[in-house]
């Protein structure tokens, strides 16, 4: 069974070490708190962690991960009791206080960065999944839902593929089933794709869709602002009726970059290409002499939209560094109290008559 998701020789191979301790390789299929359902060549067993892993919170399995199980004889549930290396994964900063790095999906060949062809479509939120996407080592495609409620779904498509460079661009409509097919042509037998997007572009219709069946809940749209309401509650990896596999995973509003320079880097290539002219190799495109980055703006060659995008992304990076890394927040506080104290020392120069 466990061919049906994914299963390969070179999964074969990685596994050798843990098959001679007599475990069974399975795949995680559904994730909920303290719970697992895996997939294993018997079919289908709820699993737990084995204490190794409840003792290192930071890296549970996720939805995607291939693992080595103890499936005991009598009934009961498995024992997880190691996570196989990842081929790609999905990594935001965890919610609260603690923060912390979370996979929320592994495993995946193609990531679907879903957003609604209505009035919540935002480009700069399509750039940011977009970096993660690549950072991921997914292949990207961006999937336009809801093109029946579009009164111009080509010009719609033309704006996302001026900032998407390549990636394709894919409208559908689950209603309708307006380029179902198409997007089906992506998931060949074996083949794992992860929907990501924010709540209420139609996930869930979008996947009952593809399956030929209502496997996830949905609910209605607020009417007052196009928004959909959230209903998918749990991480869970669907096999279609074509073989694929897609994992739906709940809406997230907010997706912090976590490491994605690379990502970054792919997703302003344009920017980037420009950036090479600039006078200074630092050059933060706000304002130096001789920045090309700045020039194309004027011009009008570059959207301003697009380098601020590229400007909030950059410092939300130099954010995230600076919370894993006390130099970095040191060397950070040192420099802003340098700027208020310099602050302090003009004003109190006017107040003097020195200036």
């Amino acid at each position: 069974m466990i061919e049906q998701y994914g299963w390969s020789d070179a999964l074969q191979r990685d596994f050798a070490p843990f098959a001679a301790e007599g475990l069974s390789p399975a795949r995680v299929v559904v994730q909920q708190r303290g719970l697992w359902r895996l997939v294993t060549a018997a079919g289908e067993r709820t699993a737990v962690l084995a204490g190794r892993l409840r003792d290192a919170p930071d890296c549970p399995p996720v939805t995607g991960d291939w693992v080595a199980a103890e499936l005991p004889a009598a009934e009961g549930p498995a024992l997880i009791r190691a996570v196989l290396p990842r081929r790609t994964a999905f990594v935001r900063w965890a919610a609260g206080p603690a923060g912390g790095r979370q996979v929320v999906a592994a495993n995946a060949d193609v990531a679907f960065l879903a957003a609604s062809l209505n009035a919540d479509l935002s480009l700069r939120r399509l750039e940011r999944y977009l970096a993660l996407a690549y950072e991921s080592g997914a292949e990207p495609a961006i999937v336009l839902t809801k093109a029946d409620a579009c009164p111009d779904v080509a010009a719609a498509v033309a704006e996302v593929e001026a900032i998407a460079f390549g990636v394709p661009v894919l409208p559908v409509s689950a209603v309708t089933g307006t380029g179902l097919d198409a997007l089906a042509g992506w998931l060949a037998p074996g083949r794992t794709a992860v929907l990501l997007r924010s709540s209420g572009v139609g996930k869930s219709t979008l996947v009952n869709a593809l399956a030929g069946a209502e496997r996830m809940a949905t609910r209605g749209i607020i009417e007052a602002g196009a928004r959909g309401r959230h209903t998918t509650t749990h991480r869970e990896l669907v096999r279609l009726p074509s073989g694929g596999l897609i994992l739906d995973t709940p809406g997230m509003r907010e997706l912090g970059l976590v490491d994605a320079e690379a990502g970054l880097s792919a997703t302003f290539a344009d920017l980037e290409a420009l950036a090479a002219g600039c006078r200074f190799r630092d050059c933060g495109h706000a304002g130096e002499p001789g920045c090309a980055v700045g020039a194309a703006v004027e011009m009008g060659e570059l959207p301003a939209q697009r380098l601020a995008s590229w400007r909030k992304l950059q410092r939300e990076l130099a954010h995230e560094r600076r919370r894993e890394d006390p130099l970095a927040r040191e060397a950070e506080r040192r420099r802003w109290a340098g700027i208020h104290k310099a602050g302090r020392a003009r004003t109190r120069a006017k107040r003097d008559g020195w200036e």
